[in-house]
């Protein structure tokens, strides 16, 4: 059971396993996925109609570079919230109170809405306190700016979470595993 940043491993086995390394099993014929907007805008600046496996995975370096930092200069571990996933109702009293609210409709009829969004409304994009910080390109990644203890980087993360449960009545989940 795999699927966008979902596993087994995130659910039922959920810190029962540490994982060291993979092997993929990949298919002879690619089945390219645009969907994901950043996808889209990028090819559409390069001016492809019809992608290739190559030129998605350009496009998807290319958008990785531009929002996140490169892990051999700076500490971070990647997108550190899921984005919410609300239902309806829910979005209603978001959506009323803050209008350019970034969001996406989900398979199972709920809204999906953009955790860096929040985040960066909040005024956590590019904050830093004591050595921990949100990325200054994108409020999602949380960085360890020299000697961060991962106490310091758990509370910072907690500042967070309750600064958009403040503001938009929305509880951000944490991504990373805390060990």
């Amino acid at each position: 059971h795999f699927g966008y940043r979902e596993s087994i491993f995130k659910g039922n086995l959920k810190g029962q396993f540490i994982i060291t390394s993979v092997t993929f099993r990949l298919s002879v014929q690619p089945k390219i996925n645009t969907s994901y907007g950043a996808i889209e805008v990028e090819l559409q600046k390069r001016a492809i109609e019809n992608p290739t496996i190559a030129d998605v995975s350009s496009a998807v370096s290319h958008i990785r570079v531009s929002k996140l930092p490169d892990p051999s200069t700076i500490g971070n571990a990647g997108s550190f919230f899921k984005n919410p996933v609300i239902e309806k109702y829910e979005f209603a009293d978001v959506v009323a109170k803050h209008p350019d609210v970034v969001h996406y409709p989900t398979p199972d009829d709920k809204i999906k809405l953009a955790a860096g969004w929040l985040i960066e409304q909040c005024g956590w994009k590019g904050k830093v306190v004591g050595q921990t910080g949100t990325w200054k390109n994108q409020a999602l990644v949380l960085v360890n700016h020299g000697n961060a203890t991962g106490s310091e980087v758990y509370n910072f993360s907690a500042q967070i979470i309750d600064s958009v449960k403040s503001t938009f009545g929305v509880t951000l989940e944490r991504e990373v595993n805390i060990l």
